[in-house]
Parts: structure tokens; sequence; C-alpha cells
């Protein structure tokens, strides 16, 4: 039977481009309204993002682009 922690155990004996790979193929497939909940560490930094966001003194950076540069450290496509 293929549970959790068997896909997890034969995935970290993925080379680290491969795990990077798979980890975009799954969150690619999982539906838009999954809620996440996120880990505590990040509540205060978030706000701390907002607060600049609101204010005006935030920097955004667009998701495909972000995504472009992390696939290509990987190795896994080009930044365009």
């Amino acid at each position: 039977m293929v549970d959790f922690n068997s896909v997890l155990e034969h995935a970290r004996q993925l080379s680290p481009q491969d795990q990077a790979k798979l980890i975009d193929a799954l969150w690619d497939a999982v539906p838009d309204d999954v809620d996440f909940p996120l880990h505590l560490d990040w509540a205060s930094e978030l706000e701390r993002r907002v607060n600049e966001l609101k204010v005006g003194d935030g920097m955004t950076i667009a998701w495909s682009q972000i995504r472009a540069e992390a696939l290509a450290r990987i190795g896994h496509g080009s930044i365009s």
C-alpha cells in the first residue's frame, strides 16, 4: 500500500533536483481552494511585511519571476 511515509522515504532518495521537481509537481496538483496553516514562526514576519505593504514601504516581486529564478537555480528552466 502507498502511504505518506513510504512516498516520503522514496522521495528522500531522489537527487535534490528531482526533489525540487517533485515539490513543484505536487504543489501544482493541490487545488486552489485548499487552505494551508502556516508555521507559527512565520506570523511575526508576515505581519511585518503586511504592515510594510499597507504603508507603501514594501517591495513585491511577481511569483512568475520568483518561480523562474528558483527553477533556474536547480537547472530546471531558465530565467526569461
